[in-house]
């Protein structure tokens, strides 16, 4: 039965086993083929927390060492070779703006899935119905304490609230709008279902309410989309007294507004949700992705009042039946335990920690502020760097990046990049990606010339 040999001091326990598999693999201790203990096993004779060892074996799998065969364990690779660690040995997908993994074997070990109880594996009857609408409203509740479960839309996910509110709000051919850097899921929805998308322009506070109100007295769009906390892809969070600005510009306009607050609950001390201040003209997104767990595809939609809820549901009804039933189950079930709130906690604990890390790498001013419990960095690659020149070089070092055409809507884009701090599988990886975005804008473009 193998057994790691574990240097003292080697830094956490986990990565103390993976090197181990990797020495003795290189060594020929350990051959393609042999089963390695079983995580319990190995975690009694060691003497360690079982979730270690899971963990140890989830990287030795991610660095192509070991693989698990179900029902049969964990194997050596035949074609066993450590990859390198660092963005130069592994790519480094920036373009999915992922929480940060938080560095808690302990939280991972609650999240264990066995055994599923068999009514998570039928649809859903009205009870479960009623237990999911309450279970929304318990994780609004430091959002939007108003809400209630007749104006509360189950959804898959916040795309799947987004096709349901503009399938339902427009028609083909209307004007809506949103802030003219924005979440690519609105720019795609809105040309999948024909409607004409007008940006407003933003600013450090996001978007300008004189702006709106003009584009509101000439055109009338029909809706005014918009994430004013931690907004993507800038990271600004919108203070109270815009916030008032905005609402007064949309309820003399008779502009509904769709309020995507998939970052607020980050924010301990963040200013309300423009639903608390204007609830009658606004429809309110609360995902879990991004909060929570990416897996977790399930939002919470708060309609104005019953009647508009109860067309939203006929809506999803329409174009995806249903959210997911499992996944559902289990974010109610996280919800009701309070497992959903420690991985908030842990993903904002982490976000502050990587924040920390970004501030202390990247040169001074070389990206927009924002609240430390963000998880995205949008980072001004000029006047030496095109965005595309930028974001090509991160990418042969194995980094890629977002630029800012991907959320421009119409008009120039500026030189700029978003950054995902969470997209890093730990705090070592990320700070090589940070040394190397630091070291790239400490030079000018390859190329350029110097006078």
């Amino acid at each position: 039965m193998w057994r790691p040999m574990i240097q003292p001091g080697a830094g956490p326990v986990y990565l103390a086993i993976v090197a181990a598999i990797a020495a003795d693999v290189a060594a020929g201790r350990l051959r393609a083929g042999d089963r390695l203990p079983p995580q319990r096993l190995l975690a009694e004779r060691l003497g360690i927390d079982h979730t270690t060892v899971t963990r140890a074996y989830g990287e030795a799998r991610r660095r192509n060492l070991v693989e698990a065969r179900v029902g049969q364990g964990t194997f050596v690779r035949g074609d066993a070779q450590p990859s390198p660690r660092g963005p130069v040995g592994r790519q480094v997908d920036m373009t999915m703006n992922q929480p940060p993994p938080p560095d808690d074997p302990a939280l991972f070990e609650r999240l264990d899935l066995a055994p599923t109880p068999l009514g998570w594996m039928r649809y859903p009857g009205a009870a479960e119905a009623e237990a999911d609408r309450a279970a929304g409203l318990r994780w609004l509740a430091g959002r939007l304490a108003g809400a209630t479960a007749d104006r509360l839309v189950v959804c898959p996910g916040v795309q799947g609230a987004l096709t349901a509110l503009l399938t339902t709000l427009a028609r083909p051919g209307d004007l809506i709008c949103a802030e003219d850097l924005t979440y690519p899921g609105i720019i795609a929805a809105a040309g999948q279902f024909g409607l004409r998308l007008k940006g407003v322009p933003i600013d450090r506070d996001g978007i300008d309410p004189d702006a709106f109100a003009d584009i509101c007295a000439r055109e009338m769009p029909r809706l005014l989309y918009c994430t004013p906390t931690l907004h993507n892809p800038t990271a600004a969070t919108m203070p109270a007294a815009r916030r008032q600005a905005l609402v007064a510009v949309s309820r003399r306009h008779g502009i509904a507004i769709v309020e995507d607050d998939i970052y607020g609950p980050l924010l301990t001390d963040g200013p309300p949700p423009l639903a608390a201040l204007a609830p009658d003209i606004v429809y309110h997104i609360a995902g879990l992705s991004k909060c929570v767990s990416p897996a977790l595809r399930l939002a919470y939609l708060i309609a104005p009042d019953a009647r508009r809820a109860g067309r939203l549901a006929q809506a999803l009804r329409a174009t995806a039946l249903m959210p997911a039933p499992l996944t559902a189950r289990l974010a109610t079930a996280w919800i009701n335990d309070g497992t959903a709130a420690l991985m908030l906690a842990a993903l904002r604990g982490e976000a502050l920690a990587r924040q920390a890390m970004a501030a202390s790498r990247l040169p001074a001013g070389s990206y927009a502020a924002s609240r430390p419990e963000a998880f995205h960095l949008w980072l001004d690659v000029g006047p030496d760097w095109t965005r595309g020149a930028f974001a090509a070089h991160l990418r042969a070092q194995g980094i890629m990046l977002a630029t800012a055409d991907a959320f421009a809507i119409g008009g120039a884009a500026p030189e700029a990049v978003r950054v995902c701090l969470g997209a890093a599988a730990d705090r070592r990886e990320l700070a090589d990606v940070l040394d190397l975005l630091g070291a790239a804008l400490a030079r000018p473009a390859p190329g350029a010339t110097v006078i």
